[in-house]
């Protein structure tokens, strides 16, 4: 059992420590919320030291070690209840059977979602970081340059939290939902300072850069995947329908080879464009736990 804090940095070096092996992100959304706590609690009372406020407020917020407790416990409960329930398919023993049952797996159609969408969102990224950056640059000069540069830098950290959401909803992941707090009241050069000095400022712009490649890395991926498969299953029935005297886009023929018609050939043609979507929906599977994995090294605060 530890003592009890006397200061609100010893609070929260406890409540870290009582939560050694949870997952980051949950980490560092309890220790801000105990911070914002604790924090706003100390401003309300300016006659007393940090001590006396956590003396005083230790039988309405808790011991380190019970507020640990109590952010496990309601994570279980909220991943139990937000869970989404795996199909039996995907956890079949039957290789076939687990390989084809992605299909009723709904955390892969938000992948191969999510795939396409970060072309998207890479180009934003990236276009915000390298004007942000420039801008900043030359701006440096000037008494506009510093809080531009503090606004960019906040602006990014909302589009890393808002990503690593967005990246919780469709993996099921867990992500941080509350940003770093930004600790005790100083001067604006001291948090200058420690934000340049804070690895994470750097890691989530690069992050943000790398969404781009990333990006149409992964939206090639998808399309290539798609449209191959579409052809192969789609194009057997086109080329026989044209035979059969169907006419398609006023009278604009068809461009598929006509031996994907032949009887011998068609299933094998249609059998390996599916066998290509389902490849490529255990592969968006995949890429969204990679990026998530990602995510975390970078848009996660370093020891938590």
């Amino acid at each position: 059992m530890n003592r009890a804090p006397r200061s609100i940095d010893e609070y929260l070096k406890q409540l870290r420590d009582a939560l050694q092996g949870a997952d980051p992100a949950l980490i560092q959304d309890a220790l801000y919320d105990a911070e914002e706590y604790l924090r706003a609690e100390c401003a309300s009372h300016p006659d007393k030291s940090e001590a006396d406020v956590l003396e005083l407020i230790a039988s309405t917020y808790g011991a380190p070690e019970e507020v640990a407790a109590a952010y496990r416990d309601t994570e279980a409960k909220v991943n139990a209840a937000l869970r989404p329930v795996t199909p039996r398919s995907v956890e079949s023993p039957n290789p076939l059977r687990r390989f084809f049952g992605v299909y009723s797996d709904s955390r892969a159609y938000l992948s191969l979602f999510y795939m396409l969408l970060t072309l998207v969102t890479g180009i934003l990224y990236f276009v915000f970081v390298v004007t942000g950056l420039s801008l900043s640059a030359g701006l440096s000069v000037l008494i506009i340059g510093l809080p531009f540069f503090l606004a960019f830098i906040g602006i990014a950290r909302v589009l890393a939290l808002g990503e690593g959401r967005l990246l919780e909803a469709i993996t099921g992941e867990r992500m941080p939902r509350r940003p770093l707090h930004p600790g005790p009241r100083s001067g604006i050069w001291a948090r200058i300072g420690d934000m340049l000095k804070d690895l994470r400022t750097w890691t989530t712009l690069a992050y943000l850069l790398l969404m781009l490649p990333l990006g149409i890395f992964y939206f090639v991926v998808a399309v290539t995947g798609i449209s191959v498969a579409g052809a192969l299953v789609v194009g057997p029935f086109l080329v026989l329908a044209q035979h059969l005297g169907w006419d398609f886009n006023d009278g604009i023929s068809v461009m598929q080879p006509a031996f994907m018609a032949a009887p011998l050939v068609a299933p094998f043609t249609i059998a390996i464009g599916v066998l290509i979507f389902t490849s490529l929906m255990h592969a968006s599977r995949g890429i969204g736990h990679m990026q998530v994995m990602l995510a975390r090294a970078l848009l996660v605060k370093p020891g938590m």
